[in-house]
């Protein structure tokens, strides 16, 4: 009877028991009418479609901006999911007139014009950040000034000091040329994917890194009369004493070139010119 009266006592309290174990089945954690799917599949479902698939060189984008370069214009299209080809362009004009530096009246010009192409790789095709090698196939990227001496006004050339002469002053010219190589290799990085893999036209993307484009080159041509002793400048009309004609002066133009080589022996550090750009970009389909 002992044993009777137990196994009835666990059948009526088996069903409690498991009740206990059981989590309580709530409106949040039912799945919803005529949905078998559970919420978490639906959500890893909805992730997987953000990714747009798109034929080869099915769209083009276009953008615009600026960098250390000036105004930036580039164009896009997608080779595949990881790849685009990209095209891009540089251009910038700056001319200042009549600023004094060290005595001379100086005018200056700063032009930048160049092009090039580049392939975007895109590690995580989903995400923007991309590697991208490209080479440089248009370089004109330089700086030159002229300039002419003033009272008082003095250049050193190759540790000689030549004084302006006051009724025929020094006049330079003077050029940086930041295009040693006219086509040359490139590499950024960056974030932004000018044709957004998951839909979408508009972009905003940046870069940084460098052109190899070699040593700059420096160019120096005077002319006028310049003397080895301030006394003499403001004495002499063309040669006498200590004055000089530097356009055809051999010790003269021997130090001018001296002095081209040292400014040059400092810059052969600077191999690689930098290369920043951020922008806006819109992109559409053309098949």
């Amino acid at each position: 009877m002992r044993k009777t009266a137990l196994l009835l006592a666990l059948i009526m309290i088996a069903p409690a028991l498991v009740a206990i174990g059981q989590e309580p089945v709530t409106p949040s954690t039912m799945p919803p009418p005529g949905n078998s799917t559970p919420p978490g599949l639906t959500k890893h479902a909805k992730k997987k479609k953000q990714e747009v698939h798109l034929k080869p060189f099915s769209r083009l984008a276009v953008s615009g901006g600026g960098g250390l370069g000036g105004i930036n214009v580039q164009a896009a299209t997608n080779v595949n999911r990881y790849l685009n080809v990209r095209g891009t362009g540089n251009i910038f004009d700056y001319t200042v007139n009549n600023i004094t530096v060290s005595n001379f009246n100086v005018n200056g010009k700063v032009n930048f014009a160049t092009g090039g192409v580049a392939v975007d790789y895109f590690p995580f095709p989903s995400h923007g950040f991309r590697l991208s090698p490209g080479v440089l196939f248009y370089n004109q990227n330089q700086i030159t000034a002229t300039g002419v001496g003033t009272a008082g006004s003095s250049i050193s050339l190759n540790s000689i000091k030549y004084y302006s002469e006051t009724a025929d002053p020094l006049a330079l010219n003077a050029a940086l040329g930041l295009n040693t190589r006219k086509q040359a290799a490139t590499f950024t990085t960056g974030w932004g994917n000018m044709i957004p893999r998951k839909g979408g036209h508009w972009a905003f993307p940046f870069e940084f890194g460098a052109a190899f484009t070699g040593v700059p080159g420096i160019s120096l041509g005077l002319t006028g009369y310049g003397c080895t002793t301030q006394s003499d400048a403001a004495i002499y009309t063309g040669a006498g004493g200590s004055c000089v004609n530097m356009a055809t002066n051999t010790t003269a133009q021997n130090n001018i070139n001296a002095q081209v080589i040292k400014w040059q022996s400092d810059l052969n550090a600077l191999q690689v010119y930098p290369i920043v750009s951020f922008g806006v970009s819109y992109s559409f389909p053309i098949r």
